[in-house]
């Protein structure tokens, strides 16, 4: 005990007497070092558990010449997606011993590119990690490669020199998304096209219409609506689509939030979901599961990608520069095959 009556600190000795390895060993593990044995990083990790170890930040800073803070770059409208990246990203840097910092930002600002910068080098960052839509901005992506700060994108559509990426295929989650929906007997289909800044997701358009070439149908212009990934443009969509004279007996929204809209706006037209109209969403949000009916929606694994980006940057020699992750369909109760006479527009 100190004299203040506090509990006093474990210290680095501690750790390593009670995993049964060298206190280089123990440093080794706490500054994310390669040429570890996963056996031997468990039983360190295992020990400042049973201890309850808490690595001091200031020291290691000092000790190992090198940061431990990552910021998290972003401007969404949906506030379910980074909810998901910041517990994804937050749930790594716990097991990597690093600290997050968020960073907003405005990406149509002339200026955003050097102040994401200025501040990242202000704070020391080790790393930072780009959601969409900067994980495209080509101003800041050129800053970046011409300097040596390390960064990862999130979902992003174009490719750079030097940046990490992790992501998943979006076009062709689309693709299997519009199929399900083909599949069950749709064959006027809506869709609710993202945020036109946001590169992955206009991937998402084009995989739509792959799998309506796929069934030998023709693209009609007017079924599909530009939406704005949040959800009062996901309402003005549905409504859009709606007022079609040979309205869509489905709608594929890009995104959950967007899809919640549309759902608003068939309620609000007397219209029941799933038995006159279905609609699916992308990306499995909590929103997803909170809805009336819920979603069926496609999973894209939105905190898998977060931690794989932060595992990214913690990486001294990350095993890959760009790593795709795969997609689920979660079928939920917004979808079924067409009414009947619903073709009919009766």
């Amino acid at each position: 005990m100190t004299s203040s009556g506090e509990k006093r600190a474990v210290t680095v000795n501690e750790v390593a007497a009670e995993a049964g390895v060298s206190i280089k060993t123990v440093s080794r593990v706490l500054n994310n070092e390669p040429n570890i044995s996963e056996k031997t990083r468990a039983k360190v990790v295992a020990a400042m558990a049973a201890l309850k170890y808490q690595p001091n930040p200031a020291a290691r800073r000092l000790a190992s010449k090198r940061s431990d803070l990552l910021m998290l770059v972003y401007d969404n409208p949906s506030d379910n997606y980074l909810i998901n990246v910041q517990h994804g990203a937050l749930d790594a840097c716990k097991q990597h011993f690093y600290s997050l910092l968020l960073h907003p930002c405005d990406y149509r600002a002339p200026d955003v590119a050097a102040g994401i910068v200025q501040a990242a080098r202000l704070h020391a960052c080790a790393g930072l990690l780009l959601t969409p839509p900067l994980s495209d901005l080509r101003a800041l992506i050129d800053i970046l490669d011409q300097g040596d700060m390390l960064y990862v994108r999130l979902a992003p559509s174009t490719p750079c020199i030097k940046g990490l990426e992790v992501g998943t295929d979006d076009r062709a989650a689309a693709r299997d998304m519009t199929l399900y929906l083909l599949e069950l007997g749709h064959r006027r289909i809506g869709f609710v096209a993202g945020h036109p800044d946001h590169g992955a997701v206009g991937e998402r358009l084009l995989g739509y219409r792959d799998a309506l070439e796929a069934a030998g149908l023709v693209f009609d212009e007017g079924l599909v609506a530009q939406g704005m990934h949040s959800f009062d443009s996901g309402v003005e969509c549905g409504q859009q689509l709606l007022d079609v004279d040979d309205r869509p007996s489905a709608i594929f929204a890009a995104n959950d939030d967007m899809a919640a809209g549309v759902l608003y706006a068939a309620h609000a037209r007397g219209l029941p979901v799933p038995e006159a109209l279905s609609v699916v969403g992308y990306d499995d949000t909590p929103l997803s599961r909170q809805t009336w009916p819920k979603l069926t929606t496609l999973r894209q694994p939105i905190r898998a990608m977060a931690y794989a980006a932060v595992e990214q940057l913690a990486a001294r020699e990350p095993q890959a520069r760009v790593r795709t992750l795969g997609y689920e369909i979660m079928v939920r109760d917004s979808t079924r095959a067409p009414g009947k006479g619903w073709d009919r527009g009766e």
